[in-house]
């Protein structure tokens, strides 16, 4: 996306939509930090039960840093992240992994569109809330270490490729169904940044897709 100058936005509404961001990013990683823990019991080998519990403890790590910062503007954490607990749950629920490969498909796929949401939302407020979400979302090593085990997977057992890609669109369709009802909720529409004359959320969709579909396409798979 095309570096585009923030919105000129008053004290009040940006200070409510970097807490709402924050509210999001906390409950997210701390659901995050509770399916990894959890996932990591099915691991098919030692090696990779040790990975999912070092990314879940990386996840917890995330909650703790967002929390600090949410303390520290006066807020509390738990009014923070409420409006969104119902939203995320519901998401967890609706797309419980069959096995372990769908698990890690989930853990790519969410927090990778997840991470594309926050920073979208981020460009529209101050440096130091983007600099936060930069911070949480150096997911450079989880990312790499799934995107891996997931190519040697499919490498191992091919027939693997047509059950994740599936599962990898039904996925996407349930974080979009999510990220839309967020965006919706009013809580950042002023923060989103956009070129003249174009609808706000079509282009962050748009993002979101195409982002998704090239992380898919270099597993060879079809998003």
């Amino acid at each position: 996306m095309t570096e585009l100058p923030p919105p000129t936005l008053d004290d009040a509404t940006r200070n409510r939509a970097e807490l709402a961001l924050c509210g999001l990013m906390a409950y997210r990683e701390l659901t995050a930090f509770e399916r990894l823990s959890s996932d990591a019991r099915f691991s098919p080998t030692i090696i990779d039960r040790v990975a999912l519990a070092r990314l879940a403890v990386h996840e917890f790590g995330h909650y703790e840093r967002v929390v600090e910062v949410i303390t520290a503007r006066g807020a509390e954490p738990a009014d923070s992240m409420e409006p969104f607990v119902a939203s995320i749950d519901a998401l967890h629920d609706r797309t419980r992994p069959g096995d372990w490969y769908e698990s890690l498909m989930k853990a790519h796929v969410i927090d990778s569109v997840s991470g594309d949401f926050y920073v979208a939302i981020s460009r529209g407020l101050d440096p130091d809330i983007r600099r936060l979400v930069q911070e949480v979302q150096a997911l450079d090593e989880q990312n790499k270490w799934l995107h891996e085990r997931l190519q040697e997977a499919l490498q191992e057992d091919p027939r693997l490729a047509s059950r994740l890609a599936l599962w990898g669109r039904r996925l996407l369709g349930e974080a979009l169904t999510q990220a839309r009802r967020i965006a919706e909720s009013g809580l950042f529409n002023d923060a989103l940044i956009t070129p003249d004359g174009e609808e706000p959320l079509s282009v962050l969709f748009s993002e979101l897709v195409e982002n998704h579909s090239r992380r898919m396409a270099a597993l060879g798979l079809t998003a």
